[in-house]
């Protein structure tokens, strides 16, 4: 099995981590400490090695430590398959955020390509009962991971949008403007909608080929346009054009993968994850992340870095048992952060734990 794993990593003015440096050996690793010693920081930064605002969406300027207020620094030791590179991002000049592969200055999606990056994290608990938008942006992040072209379309769907808002909002009748940003939501709407489709049909394989004990799921896509999940774009942009009077009048498109939602349900007893216990939406969206990353570790030849944050929440004894055998069996370096060693206990024995600490407002690492 190839390896992709961290081997070293160093936080400079990020957050509460004023100068943290970690050796690791590719093998999970268990952060413990008390609530805000700074357990979640270090995850984050590695969330930003993948394309985005990583896993809290933070911008740049509010990444940075204060009182110093001089810019952040990132820096790894990358392991993938055979090779070694050197990752570094940092705060540029006008908190931008710049990104080098060993030595050379490259893009965040460049980045992307290296290696995959997947989380959990507390907010994510109200995936089931939170609005159909927070689903999509999940959907779209795992389906970022499998189909790394799939954050473009989606920049390239939106922007047309706004475009074609505007002009709904300004009452134009100008067919040929409409037709012309119909056209780019067309194109980028219909590869949207297939990678969607794509991507849950990996995880549902993911799950029903796996012996897991977590619960299987049946996945769906809807939409208020019953038949969208099959457009191809030239059908997408027939509706937009046949739909044009009703959003003249609405003043927003009304059709289109914005307006999609996520349906999931536990297989096993036909309910939907909004219906279900604490316990059990839990169980079904670690369920998703665990096949998530068994489709990566299918298709790419390694498992992702996985990052969960207080993934033991809501889980009993047995429950976290299974999930660190789960880890276990995928290979991962996975990160994963608790209050207490003791939530760690199972897997002490096939991991490195280190303890963060905070001293007036700066955090510290302790390997155990």
């Amino acid at each position: 099995m190839s390896v992709s794993a961290l081997s070293e990593l160093t936080l400079s003015h990020f957050r509460s981590h004023l100068d943290t440096r970690i050796i690791l050996d590719g093998r999970p690793v268990a952060i413990f400490g008390l609530n805000g010693a700074g357990k979640t920081n270090i995850l984050e930064a590695i969330s930003l090695l993948s394309p985005g605002r990583g896993m809290r969406g933070s911008k740049v300027g509010d990444m940075v430590r204060y009182p110093e207020e001089i810019g952040w620094k990132i820096s790894t030791v990358l392991k993938t398959s055979n090779l070694t590179h050197k990752v570094e991002i940092r705060t540029g000049p006008n908190l931008n955020r710049l990104t080098s592969i060993d030595g050379k200055v490259t893009s965040q999606l460049a980045l992307g390509e290296l290696v995959k990056i997947i989380w959990l994290t507390p907010n994510m608990d109200r995936l089931w009962v939170d609005g159909p938008e927070v689903r999509r942006r999940f959907v779209d992040r795992i389906t970022h991971s499998f189909i790394p072209r799939h954050a473009q379309e989606i920049l390239s769907y939106e922007k047309a949008m706004r475009e074609r808002n505007r002009l709904l909002k300004e009452a134009s009748r100008n067919s040929d403007w409409y037709r012309a940003l119909e056209n780019q939501m067309a194109i980028a709407g219909a590869e949207i909608i297939k990678n969607r489709n794509i991507t849950l049909t990996k995880l549902s394989l993911s799950m029903k080929s796996s012996q897991t004990s977590f619960p299987v799921a049946d996945l769906s896509l809807i939409n208020e346009e019953k038949d969208l999940n099959f457009f191809s774009a030239d059908q997408f942009r027939e509706v937009l054009e046949i739909k044009r009077s009703k959003d003249l009048y609405l003043g927003r498109t009304s059709v289109g993968p914005h307006k999609t939602d996520l349906k999931v349900q536990y297989k096993e007893k036909g309910i939907d994850a909004k219906y279900c216990s604490t316990g059990e939406q839990k169980a079904l969206l670690i369920s998703l992340i665990l096949a998530n990353a068994r489709g990566l570790l299918r298709e790419e030849g390694a498992p992702p870095i996985m990052l969960l944050d207080e993934v033991s929440a809501h889980l009993d004894y047995k429950r976290r048992q299974d999930l660190y055998e789960e880890i276990s069996s995928l290979g991962a370096q996975a990160w994963m952060t608790g209050t207490d060693v003791d939530l760690f206990k199972e897997i002490l024995n096939i991991s490195q734990q280190f303890k963060v600490v905070d001293k007036n407002g700066k955090s510290s690492v302790l390997i155990q």
